[in-house]
């Protein structure tokens, strides 16, 4: 498929799979039309911040919205700060199925996937050390 995106120099990739994979999810829940996939990053876990993704139908002025396999992809400026460059993709396997962030920015990333640390990080709580579990990750 075909990727179509607006003016934007930031980006986060989405490969086919994972955008099919979230398009059944938003169909089932009726709202394919109306809301975009948005991935955020917040602070948290072992290693200082942590991935987030959800629906969202209310888009703010700054954020970047750009449409990949048909999905649309929402992010805000912060977020994209932490995360440009990104890959996620819906990765199947004999321990189940699940989506995963490549993040090229990410210095280190906690054993559970979903927390990382960058060199823009800030240098608090779990950042400064300990693995998985070993900070409030509880991943």
């Amino acid at each position: 498929m075909e990727m179509v995106m607006t003016e934007t120099k930031n980006q986060i990739t989405l490969t086919q799979i994972a955008a099919q994979k979230l398009g059944v999810i938003l169909d089932q829940k009726g709202v394919k039309e109306t809301h975009a996939l948005r991935v955020f990053v917040k602070g948290g876990g072992c290693g200082g911040m942590q991935y987030g993704m959800t629906f969202d139908g209310d888009f703010q002025e700054s954020d970047e919205v750009y449409t990949q396999h048909g999905m649309r992809v929402v992010v805000d400026p912060t977020s994209m700060f932490y995360i440009n460059g990104a890959s996620i993709d819906y990765i199947d396997n004999l321990m189940g199925g699940g989506f995963h962030i490549e993040n090229p920015n990410a210095l280190s990333a906690c054993g559970c996937g979903s927390s990382f640390r960058t060199a823009n990080s800030p240098p608090e709580g779990a950042a400064a050390g300990g693995g998985c579990g070993s900070s409030g990750c509880g991943h």
